[in-house]
């Protein structure tokens, strides 16, 4: 099974770009990432076309998530339990983000996460990132804790780099969010419950990014970010046979600001 992750920063927008990456590559199960549109917009007729089920959950013209797959669709799950709630207006209640969807694929269960951002170190914004990623970390081990056997994939925009390497330039990110000591330790407790960074043997770096920013010629001046993963359980991970990084589908016009992350399992 091919298992694909990328943040396409607005499906409507990349729907063509998309469905050739998924030609291209043979794919099999697609988790995207801020699709920006509700559950109406999605362009759902182009994907069923091409053979696949489609699952997505959109609020607005921010966030979202999906996952696209020809081998089921089954069981699918709009968050996770005890997800943290936001409000981006003062005096509107806070609710759930469209952050995290969950669907068994090929008897894989896979989550399409989009992790918030975080803003700035000084932000409630990061303290709310902290809180939605600790309970990401408490449901991944209660599934393992579970079904020790299970296949998962958690996988997506991260947000976080959580090694020096996974920066262009530590220096200029010093007091940035993304490399904060508290989001990396968030990160490492996903780790430590039992998921594997499944990519990052097959891609070493330094100088192997999955993001780079549209503006100051960031791409072509090879200054990136490492923040798109996907983190695999045991028996996961350990059908793991080949990943990469789809460079290639930052080039050219319309590029999302992201680059596709793909794992090949036996």
């Amino acid at each position: 099974m091919r298992l694909a992750t990328w943040n396409v920063n607005s499906i409507r927008t990349r729907v063509d770009r998309v469905a050739a990456f998924l030609e291209r590559h043979d794919v099999d199960v697609l988790a995207l990432q801020e699709t920006k549109c509700r559950d109406d917009q999605f362009p759902e007729a182009r994907f069923t076309a091409l053979g696949y089920q489609v699952a997505h959950v959109g609020h607005s013209q921010w966030n979202g998530v999906a996952v696209l797959s020809r081998v089921g669709l089954d069981d699918v799950r709009m968050g996770f339990d005890g997800m943290p709630t936001w409000s981006s207006k003062e005096g509107q209640d806070p609710t759930a983000e469209a952050r995290a969807l969950g669907a068994v694929c090929g008897g894989v269960r896979v989550w399409s996460l989009y992790v918030p951002n975080g803003r700035t170190l000084a932000d409630p914004h990061l303290q709310y990132k902290l809180d939605w990623l600790a309970a990401l970390r408490g449901n991944a081990a209660s599934w393992l804790a579970e079904n020790p056997a299970a296949p998962v994939a958690l996988v997506g925009d991260w947000n976080i780099a959580p090694e020096n390497d996974d920066v262009w330039d530590m220096a200029v990110f010093a007091h940035s969010t993304h490399v904060s000591p508290p989001e990396r330790a968030a990160f490492r407790a996903i780790v430590d419950a039992g998921y594997a960074d499944v990519v990052r043997p097959h891609t070493p770096g330094p100088g192997v990014y999955t993001y780079w920013d549209y503006t100051q010629l960031r791409f072509p001046r090879r200054e990136g970010m490492r923040i798109d993963f996907v983190l695999g359980s045991p028996a996961l991970a350990g059908r793991v046979e080949h990943a990469f990084i789809d460079r290639e589908e930052r080039k050219g016009k319309g590029a999302s600001d992201h680059a596709p992350v793909v794992v090949d399992l036996q």
